[in-house]
């Protein structure tokens, strides 16, 4: 096991090398940069003036010494500091790392908390007029984009109803507009493999020794679901930890999905690139967590070099 976790960690190397190289060739060519973000709204500004801020930023440099020299400090621990604030990159992301890590907890709670029952419900019911009702909620949930499905509960929750801020330090708004997408896409798969477990062989034989369905489904058919709950975890915790872009700038919710997007914005390129390390690390340490989690689950899981 543990050259199997040694192997899955040597490959975040080449990725992010790969992806920050090809991010920070991407904003080189962007319109613009952070300086002149940074003098915009100052009017007229002599370019010499602006050649000096970029020299002292190091934008002067060409790109592959620039690239070089922010890879240089990675792997020294310095991220750098930001172009806008000048304050340490490390330092704003500690900041923001709270807000996002409290909405994602909230989010996921609420999304097991609904879409467990929901999609036991479906596949116990199935082609009954609760399934129909299930299905079809859970399909419209996972048609609509985040950024409608947070209009709408602004609209309802907030200025008809008057029973949440729109915006301000409340989780409840922005985890519920991410609860609907992701509990509409849990309860889908849930209602699948627990209709696809309730066919197997075991079940039917349970069923003729008289077994309750409530045993059948607690002692057995759950277990097996966990296997595809941890997965649908694993990608949504990925996604939750990089900060849910639209809903937090929405919601103006302070994590670092809306820090990516105002650095994306001014041009901050330390925290753009930041950002991107913290997305790589966090997919490839939640899909390793994920891996072990299915040994751990089911024991017919090999990894990578096992013997079958």
């Amino acid at each position: 096991m543990r050259k199997y976790i040694f192997s899955r960690l040597i490959q975040l190397v080449p990725i992010l090398f790969g992806i920050t190289f090809f991010t920070f060739a991407m904003m080189q060519f962007a319109a613009g940069d952070a300086v002149d973000i940074i003098y915009e709204q100052s009017g007229s500004v002599a370019e010499e003036i602006k050649a000096a801020r970029r020299a002292e930023l190091g934008l002067d440099k060409p790109f592959l010494v620039q690239y070089g020299n922010w890879l240089k400090g990675i792997l020294t621990g310095d991220l750098g500091r930001s172009f806008i604030s000048g304050k340490l990159v490390f330092e704003t992301f500690a900041e923001k790392l709270p807000a996002t890590f409290e909405l994602m907890f909230v989010s996921i709670l609420l999304t097991i908390f609904f879409a467990t029952p929901l999609g036991i419900l479906a596949a116990v019911n199935q082609n009954r007029p609760l399934d129909y009702l299930i299905r079809t909620l859970s399909f419209v949930g996972n048609s609509l984009p985040n950024f409608f499905v947070g209009l709408l509960l602004i609209y309802f929750l907030a200025l008809k109803l008057k029973l949440l801020p729109i915006i301000g330090q409340n989780v409840i708004m922005p985890a519920l507009t991410l609860t609907i997408a992701m509990g509409a896409k849990y309860t889908r798969q849930i209602r699948a493999v627990v209709l696809e477990e309730l066919n197997k062989p075991y079940v039917v034989g349970a069923r003729s020794r008289g077994v309750s369905e409530f045993t059948i489904l607690t002692k057995s058919v759950l277990r097996s679901t966990l296997i595809v709950i941890i997965t649908l975890l694993a990608l949504s915790t990925g996604s939750l930890l990089g900060g849910t872009a639209i809903v937090e700038t929405i919601f103006m919710w302070d994590g670092v999905g809306k820090m990516a997007v105002d650095a994306i914005l001014m041009r901050d390129y330390p925290l753009i690139q930041a950002y991107v390390v913290w997305m790589a690390i966090i997919y490839v340490v939640i899909n390793l967590l994920a891996d072990l989690l299915y040994r751990w689950l089911d024991p017919r899981v090999k990894y990578g070099g096992d013997s079958a």
